[in-house]
């Protein structure tokens, strides 16, 4: 947790619930690390509902080294990765700077901010992968020679602040939700008994758990969602404003230093007053960073100005007249690799068994990566056992949407997840990924097999108890239009059925309420998966199909899609382009 210290959020929650129900750790360790739980968007409907935890950083980090460290048949090698080692045009592993070399059928590339990563700190810069750690300059370099296509983008981070020199009383207090929202299956399921949780898969691999229990730990085993601890939310005055604007010329940003991409929609602060001067103010989220620490994040005030300016500014903001920064704020500008260079299942298509992930995809935020990272994996391990890849298409989650959109649109700016970006995103809902993604988790065997009956038997309850009333109203239609009234629910329905958990009322509510929604989604979702089965042969000539138009051909060539659905949302290649690809296609297999 390099930035911010919480997890989930619009859209992103939705990755995280996705990374839950394939066996993924990220929901469990936010839950059983989190210091306070919220849902967001509750005013409006299911679809873009989402959660937040914020997380004790400290804990979230060491927790998560207990599970890497506990794992079965895992050897965890400390060492700077130079280069890849590649034989005769072969990827034959890694090498390390320490001259280890590293054989493996595989790999999985996820440098984050550090490939030729720089850091700026007004007119100060120096080189850096995140503050006092030094970046990785070989393999970017390494990247380059193999003929990756590189550019820079840029983020940031806020200055931490002293928790005691804030004056809370001029801040408007957030308070955590009770009961907490959790994220993750096992978090529901046992909550009160904090434990770490790591399934095993394949055959001969037995279930693995080990329990932390009792303090002394530097797991800081509380309760999960027990004593949560409040944030604040303070706002920026005029004279932020002109703080700022006065020192532009310092600031690396404005300074002419850095030429990366930012963040278009977690700006800085100096962005926040140039690109929004109609603005009176900003918000400024103040976010404890754990239970043992001091340091607090003030969200919302991410800046590449120089340390006095950054102190100035920080104490233009009523409740932080008398702040004490703890460290300064930062830019950092890194490489990445364009992801149109990417097969959907993340692996290079000019270099076998290499798999990308992360920031060198020009994603940002930790749920993103975490997605690829995932995918990445799985389908390396698939590749090493001679299977095919797991890809998950834009009607099955929101990790779909976010590879599809990289290796299909590519990115000249840091991307980011929103639910606006999912054209199913009634489908795709945080509450029903566990029941939407059960094949696919059955084929990664992350998750027990007990768990998957599980769901299996919740699935069976949710649609018999929606048959059920259906058949009891006459009326399905009726029945919807009836529960979307807002003094009603299916809590309330005469005749509905008892013994089922809160969570599977919910489920049945959705079903019956949005019904002729998601039959329309449905329909849609099977009209453009005739076009995802229409695969493009690898070895197929655009050139020679006269028909097409110059910019497709040239758009087609450079991305290669694997079907023809993928064809389809490239830009610049129309309908009639998708007609006559299809007639090409169709051709060539009769003859």
């Amino acid at each position: 947790m390099s930035c911010n210290p919480s997890i989930g959020g619009m859209a992103k929650s939705h990755i995280v619930a996705d990374l839950d129900s394939l066996g993924g750790e990220m929901a469990r360790n936010a839950d059983y690390t989190g210091i306070q739980f919220r849902t967001l968007n509750t005013r409006k409907g299911p679809a873009v509902q989402a959660t937040r935890i914020q997380c004790d950083k400290y804990a979230y980090s060491a927790r998560m080294k207990a599970v890497v460290e506990a794992a079965d048949n895992l050897e965890v090698i400390e060492d700077l990765v130079n280069s890849l080692w590649i034989v005769r045009g072969k990827l034959n592993g890694v090498l390390c700077r320490s001259g280890r070399r590293i054989q493996s059928k595989t790999v999985v590339l996820s440098p984050g901010t550090f490939l030729n990563g720089r850091i700026f700190i007004g007119k100060k810069t120096f080189p850096g992968g995140r503050i006092d750690e030094e970046p990785s300059v070989d393999l970017g370099a390494c990247l380059a020679s193999l003929g990756f296509r590189m550019a820079r983008l840029k983020t940031g981070t806020p200055p931490r602040l002293h928790k005691d020199s804030i004056d809370y009383t001029a801040l408007k207090e957030q308070a955590g939700q009770v009961p907490p929202p959790f994220m993750s299956h096992a978090a529901r399921h046992e909550a009160g008994v904090f434990h770490v949780e790591h399934k095993q898969s394949g055959s001969g691999c037995p279930d693995r758990m080990f329990h932390v229990e009792h303090e002394p730990s530097s797991l800081v085993p509380w309760q999960p969602g027990s004593n949560q601890i409040s944030c604040y939310l303070a706002y920026t005055t005029p004279d932020t404003a002109q703080i700022v604007s006065r020192h532009l010329s310092e600031s690396s940003l404005y300074g002419g230093l850095i030429t990366g991409t930012g963040v278009r929609y977690c700006p800085s602060i100096e962005d926040k007053f140039v690109k929004f001067p109609h603005h009176e103010s900003h918000h400024v989220f103040i976010e404890p960073e754990g239970r043992k620490t001091v340091e607090v994040y003030p969200n919302g005030t991410s800046n590449s100005l120089p340390e006095t300016v950054q102190l100035d500014m920080i104490r233009s903001i009523p409740g932080l007249r008398h702040a004490e920064i703890m460290r300064p704020g930062y830019a950092i500008e890194y490489d990445f690799a364009d992801p149109t260079q990417l097969k959907a299942s993340l692996e290079s298509k000019e270099i076998e068994g290499l798999f990308l992930a992360g920031q060198l995809n020009g994603t940002t935020g930790y749920e993103e990566a975490a997605g690829q990272g995932f995918m990445a994996g799985v389908n390396a391990v698939f590749r090493a056992r001679g299977e095919p890849p797991l890809i998950l298409a834009r009607s099955d989650s929101y990790i779909g949407v976010l590879i599809d959109d990289l290796i299909t649109k590519g990115t000249n700016e840091p991307y980011r997840m929103f639910t606006s970006r999912a054209e199913h995103r009634l489908i795709l809902r945080q509450d029903n990924s566990r029941f939407r993604l059960l094949p696919q988790a059955e084929r990664i065997a992350c998750i027990s097999s007990e768990h998957i009956r599980e769901i299996k038997d919740e699935a069976s309850l949710v649609d018999a108890e929606t048959r059920r009333l259906k058949t009891t109203f006459h009326d399905g239609a009726s029945l919807a239009q009836m529960l979307r009234r807002s003094e009603m629910s299916y809590e309330k329905l005469p005749l509905r059925q008892n013994g089922l958990s809160a969570r599977l009322e919910q489920q049945v509510e959705i079903e019956v309420k949005y019904e002729g929604y998601i039959a329309r989604e449905k329909k849609l979702i099977d009209q453009r998966r005739r076009q995802e089965e229409v695969r493009i042969p690898t070895n197929i000539n655009y050139d020679e199909i006269k028909a097409l138009r110059y910019e497709s051909r040239e758009k087609l060539k450079k991305i290669r899609p694997y079907s023809l659905g993928q064809a389809a949302r490239i830009s610049g290649v129309n309908p009639s382009d998708i007609a006559i690809l299809a007639i090409y296609i169709s051709r060539k297999k009769l003859s």
